[in-house]
């Protein structure tokens, strides 16, 4: 189980990635596994990240990322029709966006089902997947326009996209206001950038599932948009989903927005975060609907898909039926 620790300041290794301050109170020693992970808390700004880091990230998500949580170097049917209907999904979160032909650039793109959909309405859409195994999968099965590598390194000319997307990759990176920085250089004058993460208040999973090796940072929404707004965005809207599980935000390149630093602190954020996390029982959760109903989710997802998959012959032709 994930051990909540009573909020005691200590200090840091790695500098809070919002404002800077070394100041932090631990919030769990224990990963969603039961192995050791120190997820500290800033008390100025609240974001949430583990310190030290669990492991390289990137050797982890060029090589062992996808072995680990899907038990594949490439994307089986199963995924491909599972990540298609998460595509549809977040098609319509974003279609007010897409109203003429877009410049779109997709930060891990993943097996490429988002990509795919993006280009057969018309879109001129390019990728970056860290993963090999499932970027190569992407270029070959459905002819994207794929880097591989990571968003930071990768050259692309500067304010070429209408539109960028980074769904649940920010909580992976080592440095979220570097990739941000780096993002809003790609953009076009205001441009829009759509991101994507957990919301660390979120109180539908198990408590003991809150923390895990692969999410670095932690982000609710006050936090995600002060980041945003120091890497010179300004903040259009968000979306919380129905579960309260994930934020969406949506912001726009300001190129000639200041950058006062003065005030990136979040008052009351850290203490806010903190007593939500400590709430978040075992005895509490097992009393909502939360635990039962995603159960229910799954058996019905797991027979869909086994229908879905029944007559595979190839990632195109299962998403060109399923975006049809």
């Amino acid at each position: 189980m994930t051990q909540h620790s009573t909020a005691q300041h200590e200090s840091c290794s790695i500098p809070c990635n919002l404002c800077g301050s070394t100041e932090v109170s631990v919030l769990a020693n224990r990963s969603r596994s039961g192995e050791p992970l120190r997820t500290v808390i800033c008390t100025r700004c609240g974001l949430v990240w583990s310190d030290p880091l669990p492991h390289n990230p990137r050797d982890f998500y060029e090589d062992d990322y996808r072995v680990s949580y899907k038990g594949t170097y490439a994307p089986k049917p199963k995924h491909i029709l599972r990540a298609g209907n998460v595509a549809l999904s977040r098609h319509r979160k974003i279609e007010r966006l897409l109203s003429k032909p877009r410049t779109i650039l997709d930060i891990g793109s993943g097996g490429g089902e988002f990509s795919y959909l993006l280009q057969t309405l018309g879109h001129d859409v390019k990728g970056i997947e860290p993963n090999k195994g499932y970027a190569e999968y992407s270029i070959r099965e459905y002819g994207l326009n794929v880097q591989v590598g990571f968003v930071q390194d990768v050259m692309l000319q500067a304010e070429s996209f209408d539109l960028i997307t980074i769904w649940h990759v920010l909580e992976h990176t080592e440095n979220p206001f570097e990739v941000l920085v780096k993002l809003h250089t790609l953009l076009k004058p205001q441009g829009i950038l759509v991101i994507e993460v957990p919301n660390i208040e979120a109180t539908c999973q198990s408590p003991k599932s809150t923390f895990h090796a692969a999410h670095i940072f932690n982000f609710n929404i006050a936090t995600l948009q002060k980041l945003t707004e120091k890497a010179g965005f300004a903040k259009m809207t968000h979306n919380v989903s129905a579960d309260g599980g994930n934020i969406t935000l949506f912001v726009q390149n300001e190129p000639e927005r200041g950058n006062d630093r003065h005030t990136l602190t979040i008052p009351g954020n850290s203490e806010r975060i903190a007593n939500i996390v400590g709430a978040h029982t075992p005895w509490k959760h097992y009393l909502t609907a939360h635990p039962y109903t995603r159960l229910l989710r799954r058996i019905r997802q797991s027979c869909l898909e086994k229908r879905g998959i029944a007559n595979f012959t190839g990632g195109k032709r299962l998403l060109d039926q399923l975006y049809s």
